[in-house]
């Protein structure tokens, strides 16, 4: 329904707090396999086809080579260079022809298998359990969706073609060496290695680089996001600076570590420019032994000088596309760690056989500090109104959290409905039509639903100052609901779920008294036949429930009827005196 509210923690530490799984390079190459099911017989054809249009265009080295040879003995004539020439030009042609047509398809498979890929990710993220998010918080769930789904989807221009012709070359390439002279091949084999152990290097060192960088990263989405909902807590107790510098310190977070990256791709550089003096001086060496020992010709050399440098030519496109391509694998395996968070987890609540709510010794505390619930034991029977009432910091909104399934319990075991519903009292409008903020809820709704919730929960007035009624735009940039208009309309949208099992954490707190009686009526409209749990912030509401649970220092202390309590003279009699007097 609406997102639940974390209780107040301690400012989270230097490191940040934990974060979403990533997945592994095994992981993540297993997806990705999985993702191209029916793409695979097309990525085959890519294939043979780079391979074949890489082989034609290096015919161009290779008729060089003969023209070299020709001139050298004397044999060559126009006839020769004319055909020379366009053999090569039509080698060219069809080449870059052929390769253009493989990165086209390269590219649509790419997006293809991305675009399932970030389906699934928006799908999986919305079903994460409740009390996963709230642990990590939501800033690393909306970098991951946004910030990472961005920087894979933007690699693909820099990257797909620079690898798709990088790959074929190297394969072409030491397979013309080896067909010319397999000693020119053997030369380049035995500098190969500087290469390897370069690229291993890189993908060892980089690759956790890149992850450490979209960590900090998410680590600052948090701090801005949080100081953004906050913002009137922040005015309200002068946090200013100090949410400042809690941004700032995360965004130098993310600037060392943009720089470590920097500092790593440019070690590789030195490493790779190693490796082409190596290649090419090998080569020359290996050309000039063999044509001085009439093992080779002076055409042939040629070629193979011409096929190394065809070689060096691509693998020093990759090297600047290659910070790009592990930043992208990176953010990939951030996403993909998404999808592949097991579901099922044997703590979350357990799903009642009846709409009954069932806690047995739960005991709860965030992180490492006090226990906020001690040992707490009841029971709600099907259909039953319970409200919750206590002192600020008594433990009502936790145990509210727990029963929803937020907060899992550190002991004990809880037993709810399998369709259970929470609002707090941060009710949220999302940007869209007031039909779509509706259907949310009950996506199957016709409009003669949608105006049966609205009428049921008080709300319907809506509908004749909107401009548009169900079609008026409403969030940012569209109408302006009053906050009482917005907790109506969070109410309408549960009662549009019907759910066995609904929960109120101070759903109806924000509006003020003005409207309080008609926020009380659509809530007790909202809660007819259901099974309830009301975190009760007017004592009136709490009195109209079928029994009243009174909490103090994380436990139970008194629960009854309104009338029991009352007559018992305890903290809740206390309470409900000094609730009058206020009014």
């Amino acid at each position: 329904m609406n997102g639940t509210s974390a209780e107040p923690g301690t400012a989270a530490s230097d490191a940040g707090p934990p974060g979403l799984p990533v997945a592994s390079g095994s992981e993540t190459a297993r997806e990705l396999w999985r993702l191209s099911r029916g793409y695979r017989l097309r990525l085959a054809a890519t294939g043979v086809l780079g391979i074949v249009s890489t082989g034609v265009d290096l015919i161009v080295s290779v008729v060089i080579g003969f023209l070299v040879d020709r001139v050298q003995a004397g044999t060559a004539d126009l006839t020769t260079v004319l055909t020379a020439t366009a053999v090569m030009a039509l080698s060219a042609v069809l080449g870059a022809a052929g390769t253009a047509l493989t990165i086209v398809l390269a590219t649509r498979v790419y997006h293809s298998i991305l675009a399932a890929l970030r389906e699934q990710l928006v799908d999986d993220a919305m079903t994460l359990p409740q009390h996963l998010v709230e642990r990590v918080g939501t800033g690393d769930l909306i970098s991951r969706s946004s910030d990472d789904v961005t920087a894979v989807a933007d690699a693909a221009p820099a990257v797909i073609p620079v690898l798709t012709v990088t790959a074929f070359t190297i394969v072409v390439s030491l397979g013309g060496l080896a067909a010319l002279e397999w000693p020119y091949a053997a030369a380049f084999a035995v500098v190969l290695p500087v290469y390897v152990l370069a690229v291993r290097w890189y993908l060892r060192i980089g690759l956790g680089v890149y992850r450490a960088e979209r960590t900090a990263m998410s680590a600052r989405a948090q701090q801005i996001l949080e100081s953004q909902r906050g913002y009137a807590t922040v005015l309200g107790f002068g946090l200013a600076e100090q949410r400042h510098r809690a941004v700032m310190t995360n965004s130098w977070r993310v600037a060392r570590q943009t720089l470590r990256a920097r500092t790593v791709l440019s070690m590789l550089n030195a490493r790779l420019n190693l490796g082409e003096c190596l290649s090419l001086a090998a080569v020359l060496v290996v050309g000039f032994v063999l044509v001085d020992h009439d093992a080779s010709t002076v055409g042939g050399a040629t070629t193979a000088m011409l096929l190394v440098l065809r070689l060096l030519g691509p693998v020093n496109q990759l090297l600047l596309v290659i910070d790009t391509l592990q930043s992208a694998l990176a953010s990939l395996s951030r996403m993909i760690g998404v999808v592949t968070i097991p579901r099922g987890s044997p703590d979350v609540p357990a799903q009642a056989a009846s709409t009954d709510v069932r806690l047995d010794e739960v005991s709860f505390r965030y992180g490492e500090g006090p226990r906020v619930l001690d040992d707490i034991t009841l029971g709600i029977p099907s259909g039953q109104r319970v409200a919750v009432v206590g002192v600020s910091g008594a433990g009502k909104t936790t145990l509210a959290g727990v029963v929803a399934g937020t907060h899992l319990p550190e002991a004990g075991r809880v037993t709810r409905p399998s369709r259970t519903a929470m609002i707090t009292q941060e009710v949220h409008v999302f940007a869209g039509t007031l039909r779509d903020n509706l259907t949310l809820a009950a996506p199957g709704a016709t409009d003669h639903d949608l105006r049966a919730a609205l009428e049921a929960t008080g709300a319907a007035s809506i509908l004749d100052v909107l401009p548009d009624r169900l079609d008026t735009l409403l969030g940012v940039g569209g109408y302006p609901l009053t906050d009482a208009q917005a907790q109506q309309l969070a109410l309408a949208r549960l009662l549009l779920t019907d759910a066995e099992l609904v929960i109120l954490d101070e759903a109806t707190a924000e509006a003020g008294s003005t409207y309080a009686g008609h926020l009380d009526r659509a809530a007790d409209a909202v809660l007819a036949g259901r099974t309830a749990v009301v975190v009760a912030h007017r004592l009136s509401q709490a009195a109209t429930c079928d029994r009243i649970m009174v909490m103090e220092r994380g436990r139970i202390i008194e629960t009854g009827t309104h009338g029991e309590l009352i007559d018992a003279g305890g903290v809740y009699a206390g309470l409900w005196t000094a609730w009058e007097a206020a009014r």
